[in-house]
């Protein structure tokens, strides 16, 4: 499906123009990020195709619900429109930095880890935590969140991703 369909099924399937908003500038953030990544290491590959489809579609699970289980909803959508399992992959596993089993399981989620493993999936999750809508902001300011609700776990993971993810690109994102 090309960028335009996508966005085109997001806005028959009645996702809100702010999301909508929200996952065009992830995308355009992961893309930035790849660049910055491809640039600074010539041996890493990245599907960019791939990237600004997950990107685009992270979200399409708020068309249910908005709460953490947009995830696991987001999937499910996107199987009826027969997007493949590396898409499917990065909207399971963009929720934060990842969502241990345990973690998942107080959470209601269906019992699994949900941790961004290929590199899409880590651009996607990381450009994701560092938008607040569709404006760039702090990796602090998240991290700092999810303390302040005494979730130390996700707080690490979040800062793990974003370094590693920096480190890749070469500059503090």
């Amino acid at each position: 499906m090309r960028r335009i369909e996508i966005i085109d099924l997001l806005i028959k399937l009645n996702l809100k123009e702010n999301i909508i908003n929200h996952v065009i500038a992830v995308e355009k953030l992961s893309l930035d990020i790849a660049n910055k990544i491809i640039n600074n290491n010539s041996d890493i590959k990245i599907d960019l195709k791939l990237l600004s489809d997950g990107a685009l579609l992270h979200d399409i699970g708020r068309t249910v619900t908005h709460s953490i289980a947009h995830a696991v909803e987001g999937v499910k959508i996107a199987k009826k429109y027969n997007f493949n399992d590396k898409v499917l992959s990065i909207i399971e596993n963009h929720i934060g930095a990842g969502i241990a089993k345990e973690e998942a399981k107080k959470l209601g989620l269906p019992v699994k880890d949900y941790f961004p493993e290929t590199i899409e999936e880590k651009i996607v999750a990381n450009a994701d935590n560092l938008l607040a809508g569709d404006k760039k902001t702090s990796i602090n300011g998240l991290y700092n969140k999810l303390l302040s609700q005494n979730n130390k776990d996700a707080a690490k993971r979040v800062m793990k991703l974003y370094d590693e993810i920096s480190n890749l690109a070469g500059v503090k994102l």
